[in-house]
C-alpha cells in the first residue's frame, strides 16, 4: 500500500496525501509517515507542522525550513490554520447539523470523552448529509486541534465514525439488503488552509481510499469549497 501522495511541493514546504492505516511516526522498526516523506524528498532538514491518527487519510503540511515550520505551527497555535474533514458514520444522529462544544478528558483504551464543561473546550463545527440509506457523510470543521477531538465529537451525536474500533463505530453497514464490512476507518482530512509569507494556500483532497468515500464523489464534487458554507456558530456560554 502506497503510504502517500505528493500534492504540493515548493521550496519553503510540502503537502501530502496520507493513506489510512499509516502511523504518523516510526513505530515497531517501521518507517512512519514523518520518515518516509524526508527520504523520499532527499531532505536533511524537515519538520512535522501537525499530525493525523493512524486511521485518519488525507492532508498534512511539513515545513522544509526552521522558519516556514515556526510560521506554520504558530497559525496552528493561534487557530488561524483552516480545517476541513470529511467522515462517514452509520444509524440516525442526535443532530443533522451545528456544534459539539465541551471539554475533553481521557477515558478507558486510548480513547477520550467528551464533558458537559466548557472550561478549555475542544469546538467542532459540522454538517451532515444523508449519503444512502442508513449511511450518513460528515463534513467538519474543527476550530481546537485536540487529541481525537472529531472521533469523539461524533460519538457524542450518536453518530461514531465508520470502521472506528476505539469509538465503537460500526463495522458493518447495508446497501440494498447486502451487508459490507468497513474497509477503513471514514475521516478524512479533506481541506487546508493557511498564509505563509504573505501568501494564501488552499488545499482540497477527496479520499481516494475505501469503497464509500469512492461512492460520496457526487456529494464532494458540491462541497469542494467548504470554506464558503454558513457554519454554525460556536457559542460557548452556557
Amino acid at each position: 500500500m502506497t503510504s502517500f501522495s505528493v500534492i504540493y511541493d515548493c521550496t519553503d514546504f510540502v503537502v501530502v496525501d496520507k493513506s489510512a492505516g499509516v502511523d504518523f511516526h516510526d513505530c515497531d522498526g517501521l518507517a512512519g509517515l514523518f520518515s518516509q516523506v524526508k527520504s523520499s524528498l532527499g531532505l536533511t532538514e524537515f519538520y512535522p507542522v501537525h499530525r493525523l491518527d493512524k486511521v485518519t487519510s488525507g492532508l498534512v503540511v511539513f515545513a522544509k525550513t526552521a522558519a516556514v515550520n515556526k510560521a506554520l505551527c504558530q497559525q496552528f497555535f493561534e487557530r488561524t490554520t483552516e480545517k476541513y474533514y470529511v467522515a462517514i458514520a452509520a444509524g440516525k444522529p442526535k443532530k443533522k447539523q451545528g456544534a459539539v462544544i465541551g471539554d475533553m478528558a481521557r477515558s478507558r483504551r486510548s480513547s477520550w470523552v467528551l464533558l458537559k464543561t466548557k472550561n478549555n473546550p475542544a469546538l467542532t463545527q459540522f454538517f451532515s448529509y444523508s449519503l444512502i440509506p442508513g449511511l450518513r457523510m460528515y463534513l467538519l470543521k474543527p476550530a481546537t486541534g485536540k487529541t481525537h477531538q472529531l472521533r469523539v465529537a461524533l460519538k457524542s451525536v450518536a453518530a461514531p465514525i465508520l470502521g472506528d474500533k476505539i469509538y465503537s463505530g460500526a463495522n458493518t453497514y447495508k446497501i440494498e439488503e447486502q451487508n459490507h464490512t468497513a474497509d477503513r476507518t471514514y475521516l478524512h482530512a479533506y481541506s487546508l488552509g493557511f498564509t505563509l509569507f504573505g501568501r494564501d494556500y488552499r488545499f482540497v483532497c477527496k479520499p481516494s481510499q475505501g469503497e464509500l468515500f469512492v461512492q460520496a464523489n457526487d456529494l464532494l464534487a458540491r462541497l469542494e469549497e467548504p470554506w464558503c458554507l454558513p457554519w454554525p456558530n460556536l457559542d460557548t456560554r452556557g
